[in-house]
């Protein structure tokens, strides 16, 4: 079986979610009840037999840290290989790379020590269930230099705005990475590439000045190597703003689109909390919600997300919201296209409205 490393690098991903982003990285924020936006993609590498993982992060990475841990809920908790976080360390002072090449050159180790001929990178705003597995299969069949995932959505919506498009020809060849507002291919900002290859190209780019891998070492090269495109057909959603999070988590609350995303034969991995299941009283009513464990319910919550440990009182009425871990919303308070951060309280009363195009987000520890 071929060997694959992975390298998940968020040094070039924008904190652009608002107040959930004002004290973690982006790759952190809570999505879907129980997880964390970034075991997606570390699920997905474990899924796909990848026993080595690097973590690129520069900013805001101690919840990261404290949520990743040494990848046990992975399986990464290993004597070779395993889960690398690796944060900025800056030592060597010949170094004159810049951007997120300074992260490949600084933990080029990683890249050298790994036994893998292939190296997988990623970001982490990319949601997705996608076996890596067929990617390779096609790279080496087409004797690619490089292969880019792409989805091609049905709707362009804002989000996919300044995410890079592909122009693919019959062949699977791309021809074109830009920024086309009409093209529906959309770059999942992953890639495959033999190991050999990307060690050369990050001495290239650092030689010649440049800052940042992808931009300056495969699209300003897309004429010179041989570029080809896996389609990805299966779920998938682009978080890159509060507006994007909350349409594409409201989308799972639809049965089709969950469990697209969430398959039996690929499970998606997370931190494990051993709390007990959620306790709904009589006077309780809950309709077409993701509630996760921990809960208590006595009020009425419509096409919401409650993720572990939120306390809905007699009373409260929660509606197209999402709550985050350990928030206490009291009796006849209302919430209604709201995002609250973790260990919020919302007070006896108080109502908080927001726009369905435009939620109402509370940054955690508030009370309102």
């Amino acid at each position: 079986m071929d060997r694959i490393a992975g390298i998940i690098n968020l040094d070039h991903e924008q904190d652009v979610l608002d107040e959930l982003t004002y004290f973690r990285c982006g790759a952190a924020v809570p999505f879907a009840g129980r997880y964390r936006v970034i075991d997606f993609t570390i699920s997905n590498m474990a899924n796909s037999r990848i026993e080595s993982i690097a973590v690129f992060t520069r900013r805001k990475y101690r919840s990261l840290m404290d949520h990743l841990e040494q990848g046990k809920a992975w399986d990464l908790d290993r004597k070779r290989g395993g889960l690398f976080i690796l944060p900025p360390d800056w030592n060597d002072p010949t170094d004159i790379s810049r951007g997120d090449l300074q992260h490949f050159h600084n933990n080029i180790d990683f890249i050298n020590r790994t036994l893998a001929d292939y190296i997988i990178v990623s970001g982490s705003q990319n949601i997705c269930n996608i076996n890596y597995r067929d990617v390779l299969e096609q790279h080496k069949e087409s004797k690619a230099d490089v292969t880019v995932i792409y989805k091609e959505v049905d709707e362009l919506y804002s989000e996919h705005q300044h995410a890079h498009k592909l122009d693919v020809d019959d062949s699977g060849r791309v021809t074109g990475i830009h920024n086309d507002l009409q093209n529906r291919n959309i770059y999942m900002d992953m890639y495959i590439i033999d190991k050999s290859l990307l060690y050369n190209l990050i001495e290239e780019c650092i030689a010649h000045g440049c800052s940042h891998f992808f931009l300056d070492g495969i699209k300003a090269k897309i004429n010179e190597l041989k570029v080809h495109a896996y389609e990805y057909k299966g779920a998938h959603s682009l978080i890159n703003s509060v507006e994007s999070y909350y349409r594409n988590s409201a989308n799972l609350l639809n049965h089709k689109e969950h469990d697209d995303l969430f398959r039996e034969d690929t499970p998606i991995y997370t931190k494990v909390k051993d709390e007990a299941p959620s306790k709904y009283s009589h006077d309780s009513n809950v309709t077409n919600s993701l509630v996760a464990n921990g809960c208590i319910i006595d009020g009425h919550v419509e096409d919401s997300i409650l993720f572990r440990g939120v306390k809905i009182a007699k009373g409260a009425v929660v509606k197209n919201s999402i709550v985050l871990q350990r928030c206490e919303i009291d009796s006849n308070a209302v919430l209604e296209n709201v995002i609250l951060d973790k260990n919020c309280t919302i007070t006896h009363g108080r109502t908080l409205i927001g726009a369905p195009e435009k939620p109402f987000v509370v940054a955690k520890q508030r009370t309102m």
